[in-house]
């Protein structure tokens, strides 16, 4: 998989950082990106299901993002291209 077969998406459901989804999207299976709408509308017990059904390769909660930036293994400022390299790295994607 490439970079550019990816995007980034924050999703946010609330106030809280645990609230705050950043999501790496395969964009040969999502094009226009996460479809909210239709998420909201998911059964909360099938609400991880749905993310993987719609192309989310990846989802990190504003906690574990921030985790990873203090770490020195994302930037903010080149937060998509970083996240993509960790999950190469990680093996998380081919």
């Amino acid at each position: 998989m490439k970079l550019e077969q990816t995007a980034l998406e924050v999703l946010e459901f609330g106030d809280s950082s645990d609230d705050t989804f950043y999501c790496l999207v395969d964009r040969r299976m999502c094009p226009d990106g996460l479809d909210v709408e239709r998420m909201r509308l998911t059964d909360p017990r099938n609400f991880d299901q749905q993310f993987r059904d719609l192309g989310c390769l990846v989802m990190l909660t504003g906690v574990e993002l921030e985790e990873l930036i203090q770490r020195g293994e994302v930037q903010k400022e080149t937060l998509h291209e970083d996240l993509f390299l960790v999950c190469k790295r990680e093996g998380l994607l081919t």
